[in-house]
């Protein structure tokens, strides 16, 4: 499961980088067949290729790991935030809203 998460990551990252498999295979010096198994989750990432594979999309470990750490929800929150600033205010205050009410029915 953790595979998973962590794979579905690197590959919105490489996308988000507009790189294809191919490219950031060859920056890390790995085959496109290794790569892609990552992404789908097939087998544990070493650490020492995590590392690099984070430098090479110029991302945080906490944008990779987002899904499977407990504080988490700190990276995913900053993300949405970004999307969120991204919008129109009124596109912005109608997800306020959205927002608020579920806080307050979470309570």
């Amino acid at each position: 499961m953790i595979e998973k998460e962590i794979g579905k990551r690197v590959q919105e990252y490489r996308k988000k980088k507009k790189l294809t498999q191919e490219e950031l295979a060859e920056i890390l010096e790995i085959s496109t067949n290794h790569l892609s198994a990552l992404e789908r989750g097939m087998y544990n990432i070493k650490l020492d290729l995590l590392v690099q594979i984070i430098n090479a999309l110029d991302c945080s470990a906490d944008d990779i790991f987002c899904d499977v750490i407990n504080n988490g929800y700190k990276a995913r929150a900053s993300r949405l935030s970004d999307k969120i600033e991204a919008l129109s205010p009124e596109e912005q205050a109608k997800i306020f809203d959205v927002v608020e009410t579920m806080v307050k029915n979470a309570k």
